[in-house]
């Protein structure tokens, strides 16, 4: 038994669906919440509870009532733990919802694993961003990251720092995973992808900071949930059992480059807004996946032609377009 968190979210449905489809069950929790446009999220729940194999609650991980899992589903032996605040822009809006769910959160997350008896792994979600303005590339999970330039970075970190405390302290195997700009099917609102796309269709500028000069590690969803699995069934066997992953591409794409493709999929050319860098945003990111290839076999294979062609084929069914 597995317990999935934000379940209903973009990476934890893909992933809920991949362990359905497996035959595994899977306790799916999610708190719904208006973040962004929340039909998106019941659409993706409604298609998880086809599945006879899939319990869902609607629970917000800031309440400690959360911890009451270990007492309905003592068997739950993995935790997949995706559920947080995302978005750097937002976190500068509203930033108490960040330390909210990502700290408070977070916490509550690890004592629940203080109180499960099986469990084997507790797999989280950290982001790149917590590289910072890192100049050295690509990014490894042997670099110093503590200089984050935005809250939500800040607070991803404490959730690895805290993490280390209760793998140290309770001997939990825990896996953090980096993840970068995650896009494709399903994907969320806030993203470049997903504003993009809404723009062009919508005869709408584009809006392309730092004047376009920006490089992203765009990583398709398909590998991201690949990547989430292939570290499932490797928890760390060291003293303290705990241990980072980037899960990304090992190559960093223009964003220009990233529009041009997206239009020629559309089948139609939108306008450019070019703007300048905003607060809390980086440059450039790109991943260093030697370890994660070493030691779960970890292997992106989806391409940037390939993933917005199926991105915008989504996209056009989903809205009936």
């Amino acid at each position: 038994m597995l317990l999935v968190t934000g379940c209903a979210g973009f990476i934890g449905f893909h992933t809920c669906v991949s362990l359905l489809k497996q035959g595994n069950t899977v306790v799916g929790i999610d708190n719904l919440n208006e973040y962004y446009d929340p039909t998106l999220k019941q659409a993706r729940l409604k298609l998880l509870q086809e599945y006879p194999n899939f319990i869902f609650y609607k629970l917000d991980i800031t309440d400690k009532s959360v911890m009451d899992l270990a007492e309905k589903h003592n068997q739950i032996e993995y935790i997949i733990h995706l559920a947080a605040q995302a978005g750097v822009r937002y976190s500068l809006e509203n930033p108490h919802a960040y330390v909210d769910s990502n700290v408070t959160g977070h916490l509550n997350m690890l004592e629940l694993c203080k109180k499960l008896p099986k469990l084997k792994h507790f797999v989280y979600a950290s982001t790149s961003s917590v590289y910072g303005a890192n100049t050295k590339m690509p990014f490894s999970v042997d670099d110093r990251t503590d200089s984050p330039i935005s809250l939500y970075a800040a607070t991803k970190k404490c959730c690895e720092l805290m993490t280390h405390a209760y793998a140290h302290l309770f001997k939990i195997p825990s896996t953090g995973l980096r993840f970068f700009t995650v896009y494709g099917p399903w994907g969320r609102p806030d993203m470049a992808a997903f504003i993009f796309i809404k723009a062009i269709l919508g005869d709408q500028p584009i809006p392309v900071y730092n004047n376009g000069q920006m490089r992203r590690n765009f990583t398709y969803i398909d590998d991201i949930v690949s990547g989430v699995l292939g570290s499932l069934n490797h928890p760390p066997k060291n003293d303290i059992p705990y241990a980072l992953y980037n899960i990304g591409n090992d190559r960093s794409e223009e964003l220009m480059h990233f529009i041009e493709t997206l239009e020629k999929h559309i089948g139609k050319k939108g306008t450019r807004e070019f703007l300048p860098m905003q607060p809390g945003d980086v440059k450039e990111t790109i991943a260093d996946i030697k370890a994660t290839r070493r030691d779960f076999g970890f292997d992106p294979k989806t391409n940037i032609e390939e993933g917005l062609k199926y991105f915008v084929s989504w996209y056009k069914e989903y809205y009936g377009i």
